[in-house]
């Protein structure tokens, strides 16, 4: 097993555009082994996309901001 590889996970809310967070996953990596100095190969990056009717702020589930507006 080899040492030192960067794991990055990023939780989101699914829903948005998938080449965005296609982009986010690239400029990430990049980042990552740009500022840590590790060959870029070695970096993972994912993503875990949550249904927004399992997510909340903190009483308010994400699905339901759309018809009460934004959370504080």
């Amino acid at each position: 097993m080899e040492e030192n590889i960067p794991v990055v996970t990023i939780n989101m809310v699914s829903g948005r555009d998938r080449s965005a967070v296609q982009e986010c996953l690239r400029e990430v990596a990049e980042a990552v082994s740009r500022t840590l100095e590790a060959p870029l190969s070695s970096v993972r990056v994912l993503v875990n996309e949550v249904d927004p009717e399992l997510w909340t702020v903190g009483t308010t589930l994400k699905s339901e901001e759309h018809a009460s507006g934004p959370s504080s």
